[in-house]
């Protein structure tokens, strides 16, 4: 059986504020770089620049909703997304 392509994902938090329902942070994934901004309350991701992000926005969503309540301005934290990038 073939073996599934793996990418760790690199992501660090650098504001949060629970009374706006506010995320922002910086994610990088083998050589591209991306910055984002996580508005939870409205449900709406917005990362950039656009070059990847197709391939980024939906692993790092499903990781933001997974891990809210343990995510740490200054912090940094990791996933695999099944995709090589």
């Amino acid at each position: 059986m073939p073996r599934l392509p793996r990418t760790i994902a690199h992501v660090r938090i650098t504001y949060l504020s629970w009374q706006q329902g506010h995320i922002e942070g910086d994610v990088v994934a083998n050589e591209l770089e991306w910055q984002f901004q996580w508005r939870f309350r409205q449900g709406k991701l917005v990362v950039e620049p656009s070059l990847g992000r197709a391939l980024i926005q939906e692993p790092l969503n499903r990781f933001l909703e997974e891990s809210d309540y343990r995510l740490e301005p200054g912090s940094d934290y990791s996933f695999v997304i099944r995709a090589e990038i």
